[in-house]
């Protein structure tokens, strides 16, 4: 008789213990054929009987929501002008509250029985998800320290892309609640986060090229500053295909 380990869930026999804050199930098991009919039963049936934790999606609905607020604000204050200030501060906000969401979520997947994914992937996302918010609010840093109210085209139109990641992102959250049935779904999503990004490298190059050819036998300092800019952005940028890569493991973990 061997074990076989499927999302912590051990299954060998007939029966159930806890051990480390998890359930572990018991069914049989043969190399010849997988789990055996009458096993894989029982371990069907217990795992119906387990309380599962859900309230994840509810959670990660949330803190996508407040990605999506926070690329708004991230827009709206690279417009530049009076309301930089503003913007920058609503940025702050909505991360300070996704971090709230992080800490529930990781929580969460210590105490619980049985989670829709595995453990570690779950952390994994919900932490690259606050990665992403967390660089929005470094962005506002250096916008603060460096007192900026005029911001370069191209810097907008990253942001513009940042904003259709964000709205992406949101979806592939909600389309895991199903996981198996929307999986060509929420691969074409994965994709599509993919190619937004190759798209905001090129416009990241295009706009380094240009604050250097126009500042090259001027200020330093204006360079200096835009790249900052500029790489902040495309860390956000980033970001989000690493959340998109996170939800693609977790897509290939469940066919």
């Amino acid at each position: 008789m061997n074990t076989v380990l499927c999302d912590d869930v051990a299954v060998t026999g007939q029966i159930g213990y806890r051990r480390g804050g998890t359930i572990r199930l018991f069914a049989s098991y043969s190399k010849q054929s997988g789990v055996g009919g009458a096993g894989q039963n029982v371990f069907n049936w217990f795992q119906k009987l387990l309380p599962k934790e859900d309230r994840f999606f509810e959670l990660a609905h949330r803190h996508a929501a407040l990605l999506s607020l926070g690329t708004q604000e991230l827009r709206n204050m690279l417009d530049g002008g009076p309301k930089v200030a503003e913007c920058c501060a609503s940025i702050v906000k909505y991360e300070t509250d996704a971090d709230a969401i992080t800490r529930e979520v990781l929580l969460d997947v210590k105490r619980s029985f049985i989670t829709p994914f595995d453990r570690a992937d779950i952390q994994s996302l919900i932490t690259s998800m606050d990665d992403t918010i967390d660089q929005m609010r470094k962005t506002t840093k250096l916008v603060t320290l460096y007192e900026l109210n005029t911001f370069e085209p191209h810097m907008r139109e990253m942001a513009d892309m940042i904003i259709k990641a964000a709205a992406l992102t949101a979806e592939m959250i909600d389309a895991l609640r199903k996981t198996n049935e929307n999986a060509h779904h929420l691969g074409t999503l994965v994709e599509q986060v993919v190619r937004i990004e190759d798209e905001a490298d090129g416009l990241h190059e295009l706009g380094l090229k240009e604050i250097y050819l126009r500042n090259r036998n001027g200020s330093a300092m204006t360079f200096i500053v835009g790249t900052e800019i500029y790489d902040s952005l495309e860390k956000i940028m980033d970001r989000f295909e690493d959340v998109a890569n996170d939800v693609n493991n977790i897509v290939i973990a469940q066919l």
